[in-house]
């Protein structure tokens, strides 16, 4: 029965919305579907099937589409909704993602394995966006192996990642989630991550990556009504360009908005999401509001009275999906006549665009043949559980190490990385990050993990003896280390800050979702003090989230290296690195300030007053781009495939490996405009590869730049605008380390 809504009272409000909202039919419940209708049709243009399907559909069926379940059980639509997958699907873990269930007369957390890899943090540090393609692939074979398979029948194939928000500053809680700092690399680690999770089939999607938080959502504290506020020149140059590129290349039709506003309007509700995002940029398909974010219009933000007109602002920006309880609200504004059925319709067009990519609109025929449909039916071998898939997890997390330091302890000797296994007998290791591999908030739950120890006990065998003290206790890491041959002092934030309490750290140096840091100092760099005295041979082993301003330790401890939490893989891939078998080239993805005192007020949005590389005047502790390698890298013959272009030129250098080891060489391409009429950046990132030398040899590295990716963005015309005039090209190792530089012209 589908009963008009203007006539229901409000306790019949609330039962339909029970009605409406529970009982669902998945995947596995609906094998027969009914019809014909236009819409299942795959030979009918899109934009005509999703019509005929808004035709079909009642009030009631549009108002329930406002939630994140793509289905519709009338007309056998299938139900789908929305996972976290910001670095592996999450199904459990800190979050709870995985829900609960009915164990013994009681509710119980329970929790599902899913392929676990380092946080987007550490992701970005690869700077390999064919490497985060793959590892989003990984992920969207995960998400339709629990959405179709029928004994499972758990999460969504709508992912909500990646997160496409800039960490502008290192003390903002959600540092972890973000690819990093600048806006060009971060774009192109997004368009990768959502082309993996989308998959290469030009019809259909294998899932649909919905990008968070849209946008400049990088405070936490106060998030909730905080505004933004920066001018038009760095929304469309810096905060908002990830996500542009985001829809233009890499093909996401979705994205959340986020709680706070910009310049004064909350972004639920902003004009630019159908202004900008929708008729300009193409996004045809989802935007949802955050967690709550309607209440927080009212509670919060203070823009409208009552739920019922900011329920109707919501619908009237085009966003689509609610995550709060907004069906009441919805329903009133409908009554009042504030909301219209059109309103709705222009809505939630985009949420069946995406059930449309995502194969859920076809005809049982159609459906048959689509290219994911077996992945947990007919191919029933768990992804999770693939021997492949573990030795990618592992060398993506080597990959993502950072070696940020690597000094000989005496001035004879070598460096002190990476160690001989074959010279060491005993080794300690230490600190309160060596046996432990922690998820963050939006982790799930891996199959398994390898802690540092197990990782350094599985690299040296059952020979060599291993001493492990979680702290200094009574002397204990200090009688460790002096027993040892080398010293591995394991030290970094906790993703959660050890209480999983809401608004609440009590760390002041870690942060979380709703919890920025107040210190970017590490009180733990006193116990690397002790292992140092007690042993010279002392590696500091930073397992963290963020950047830290270990001061002291870069100063005096020879050797030290940094990786993000949550990789189940963590200890193996870090002695992967420790021990010569990857040569490391993972590069930072921030600015590592040495001080608090070098950071503008969080709430300063403008990045020209001194964040980034593009603007930080001070010394650096760790530049932007900066990681070491064990061998040496030589740079010479620049060159252009033309001095003069207007629209693209290959810019190739040739790169020889000097040193003793393979290795992998992170080439940087940067820019600035000698003369520009208009203030540009003196340094920005304009290309970059990835690429293994054997020792001895030398590649030519050859990269694109693209005239539109010179533009700036004139407010006069409206435009990206690619100024004519002189272009410094500088080729290097970091932002700090320029070996080759050359001027050519922009025609």
């Amino acid at each position: 029965m589908y009963l008009n809504i203007r006539y229901i009272g409000c306790f019949a409000l609330m039962a339909l919305t029970v009605m409406m909202f529970t009982a669902t039919p998945s995947f596995a419940q609906l094998n027969n579907r009914p019809g014909p209708y236009p819409f299942q049709d795959i030979n009918r243009p899109d934009d005509e099937r999703i019509d005929n399907l808004l035709d079909l559909l009642t009030l009631e069926e549009k108002i329930r589409l406002l939630s994140t379940d793509l289905g519709v059980p009338r007309l056998g639509i299938r139900s789908t909704g929305h996972s976290e997958g910001l670095h592996g699907m999450a199904l459990g873990g800190p979050g709870g993602w995985g829900g609960r269930e009915m164990k013994d007369g009681k509710w119980v957390p329970v929790t599902y394995p899913t392929t676990t890899f380092p946080q987007a943090y550490g992701l970005g540090a690869t700077w390999d966006p064919g490497l985060l393609e793959k590892v989003a692939d990984i992920e969207a074979t995960e998400v339709r192996y629990y959405t179709q398979n029928p004994a499972l029948n758990k999460g969504g194939m709508v992912m909500r990642a990646p997160n496409a928000d800039l960490a502008r500053d290192p003390r903002w809680g959600r540092t972890e989630e973000s690819f990093g700092e600048d806006a060009f690399l971060t774009a192109k680690m997004t368009v990768a991550f959502v082309k993996g999770l989308q998959g290469k089939d030009p019809r259909y999607w294998k899932s649909a990556s919905l990008m968070k938080h849209f946008l400049a959502n990088s405070n936490e504290d106060g998030r909730d009504s905080t505004s933004s506020d920066y001018d038009e020149r760095l929304f469309r140059e810096y905060y908002s360009y990830p996500f542009y590129k985001g829809i233009t290349e890499g093909g996401s039709m979705a994205f959340m908005a986020s709680y706070n506003a910009w310049n004064g309007i909350p972004m639920t509700i902003h004009p630019i999401l159908k202004e900008i995002t929708r008729e300009e940029w193409g996004n045809k398909g989802i935007i949802c509001t955050d967690g709550g974010a309607l209440r927080l219009l009212i509670t919060a933000h203070k823009a409208f009275p009552a739920l019922t007109e900011g329920a109707a602002a919501v619908v009237k920006a085009t966003v689509g999906q609610f995550l709060d309880d907004y069906f009441l609200a919805i329903n009133q504004a409908i009554v009042n006549g504030i909301l219209s059925e059109m309103e709705i319709d222009e809505a939630i067009r985009g949420n069946l665009y995406v059930a449309l990519r995502l194969g859920l609109l076809d005809g049982p025929e159609a459906y048959a043949r689509q290219p994911y449909v077996q992945i947990g039916v007919t191919d029933t071998s768990k992804p999770w559980e693939k021997q492949e898939v573990k030795d990618f997890v592992r060398l993506v997390t080597a990959k993502s190490v950072v070696l940020l330091k690597n000094t000989a302890v005496q001035p004879s000797e070598k460096p002190l990385l990476p160690l001989d296994a074959k010279k060491i007998r005993k080794v300690a290791v230490i600190g309160p990050r060596a046996d432990e591999v922690i998820m963050d908030w939006y982790s799930g739950t891996p199959p398994y993990t390898v802690s540092v120890l197990q990782g350094i006990k599985n690299a040296l065998g059952p020979d060599v003896e291993v001493f492990y003290e979680p702290s200094n206790t009574m002397d204990k890491a200090v009688i460790a280390a002096k027993k040892a041959d080398v010293a591995l002092v394991c030290i970094g934030n906790h993703p959660y800050g050890t209480d999983a309490r809401w608004f609440y750290s009590p760390v002041p140096s870690d942060g979380r979702e709703a919890v920025d840091r107040k210190a970017i100092s590490l009180e733990q760099e006193d116990l690397a003090k002790l292992v140092n005295q007690a042993n010279p041979n002392t590696v500091l082993v930073l397992v963290s989230s963020f950047p830290f301003a270990i001061n002291w330790s870069q100063e005096h401890i020879p050797s030290i290296v940094h990786l993000t939490n949550n990789s189940q893989e963590l200890g193996n891939g870090l002695a992967d690195v420790l021990f010569g078998k990857v040569n490391p080239a993972g590069r930072t993805t921030q600015t590592w300030v040495r001080d608090i005192t070098d950071l503008p007020r969080i709430m300063d949005y403008n990045i020209r007053n001194g964040r980034t590389y593009q603007y930080f005047k001070g010394q650096p502790l760790y530049p932007f781009g900066y990681g070491l390698s064990y061998t040496q890298f030589t740079y010479s013959d620049l060159s252009f495939s033309s001095r003069s272009f207007s629209d693209q030129v290959i810019v190739s250098i040739k790169v020889k490996n000097t040193g003793k080891y393979d290795g992998e060489e992170v080439v940087q391409l940067y820019v600035n405009y000698p003369g520009s009429k208009v203030e540009r950046p003196d340094m920005q990132l304009k290309g970059f590869a990835r690429v293994f030398i054997p020792a001895g040899e030398s590649r030519t590295v050859s990269i694109l730049l693209k005239a539109e990716d010179l533009s700036y963005w004139d407010t006069g015309k409206h435009a990206f605008v690619a100024e004519k005039g002189k272009i410094r090209i500088m080729a290097g190792s970091s932002s700090a380390d320029i070996r080759l530089n050359d001027v050519i012209s922009l025609l």
